[in-house]
């Protein structure tokens, strides 16, 4: 059976989120969260893919995002309030529960779910970003870099320089993606290059750059239909056009606060299954040949790891793969809730 995506809101007292749903209301319930720059539009490989498989599947607008409210002040965009937000969701579709899937910065958003509401919780699942119970945090990430391919004398905090650009420079930050929104997506989304595996990303040189585009407009460069269609870079470009990049960039504003967030954690070590998805091709969140992925391991008492050949996008670049993974995990580690369909 077929089923179409639908738009649907809530609407609380202090915020507003959109989102898209797919499959029978009645199903159990996986809910899907996107990261920088995305939208929901960014699980349209997997909402029809899981509901038809028996599924309830919602994937929100995160805030900041699309058709979600967006804030004026950075602290507004921290991991405590968005959790809220995925709270609020929940209670609006009538269930106690979820499975909940995360990619990049929603990574970060359904982490805190399992480890604050253990009891909200039926499973976990991350694209790209591994589970780190003191907080996902630039201090708890840099003792984590490979420093084969990031000396500290030319890197000091690998990677993960570009975080710091936006902290010392985030106006400039911001202008530079709004110069030329469409340019943006272009340029962001694109698939991985094996080629590029083992060498420093163009994360880790933002600051020395002058910005990400070298402190001017990003360049034009060419869809990459591998990708995202023609449709996909006019949703994506609407979408950014109409909040801007303040509430986006925002989320990585708030290291601090989301590292006393995480140490208040009810159950930082997850006891409920748990599957993480490496990116083979993904240079920023490198997880396959670096420790960025061992605090996690060590954290989850059921964790299931899988390698998808794939660079950051892999929902959208590798969806056959990416939902063979969560499909064969939800199988072996969540029977008797895929039983409730």
């Amino acid at each position: 059976m077929t089923f179409p995506i639908t738009e649907h809101t809530v609407k609380t007292a202090r915020h507003t989120t959109g989102y898209l749903a797919c499959g029978a209301e009645a199903g159990p319930l996986l809910i899907f969260c996107h990261g920088w720059p995305e939208l929901s539009r960014s699980w349209r490989h997997q909402l029809p893919a899981f509901a038809a498989l028996g599924f309830r599947c919602v994937a929100p607008d995160m805030r900041g995002y699309g058709r979600s409210t967006s804030y004026t002040r950075h602290e507004d965009f921290a991991q405590e309030p968005i959790v809220q937000d995925m709270l609020e969701l929940l209670a609006s579709l009538g269930r106690e529960r979820a499975v909940w899937i995360g990619h990049d910065w929603g990574s970060s958003v359904v982490w805190n779910m399992a480890a604050h509401h253990p009891e909200k919780t039926a499973g976990v699942a991350s694209l790209c970003v591994p589970y780190l119970s003191h907080g996902n945090t630039i201090e708890n990430r840099v003792p984590l870099v490979d420093r084969a391919i990031y000396p500290a004398e030319l890197y000091p905090v690998g990677q993960w320089d570009y975080h710091l650009f936006y902290e010392e420079n985030f106006d400039k930050a911001q202008a530079g993606f709004e110069a030329d929104i469409r340019n943006v997506v272009k340029a962001m989304f694109r698939k991985g290059n094996p080629d590029a595996v083992g060498k420093p990303s163009a994360t880790a040189s933002v600051r020395k750059a002058g910005g990400w585009f070298g402190g001017g407009a990003c360049p034009d460069v060419p869809r990459d239909r591998d990708v995202l269609t023609e449709q996909d870079l006019d949703a994506y470009t609407a979408a950014l056009t109409r909040h801007g990049f303040f509430g986006p960039n925002s989320w990585y504003m708030n290291h601090r606060i989301n590292g006393q967030y995480a140490r208040r954690a009810k159950a930082p070590r997850l006891a409920m299954p748990v599957l993480f998805l490496h990116g083979a091709y993904d240079t920023t969140c490198e997880t396959v040949t670096s420790r960025f992925a061992e605090p996690m391991r060590r954290d989850c008492a059921d964790l299931t790891e899988v390698v998808v050949k794939s660079g950051h996008w892999m929902a959208q670049k590798q969806p056959i793969a990416v939902n063979a993974a969560l499909v064969r995990w939800l199988a072996a580690k969540l029977a008797d809730y895929w039983s409730l369909a």
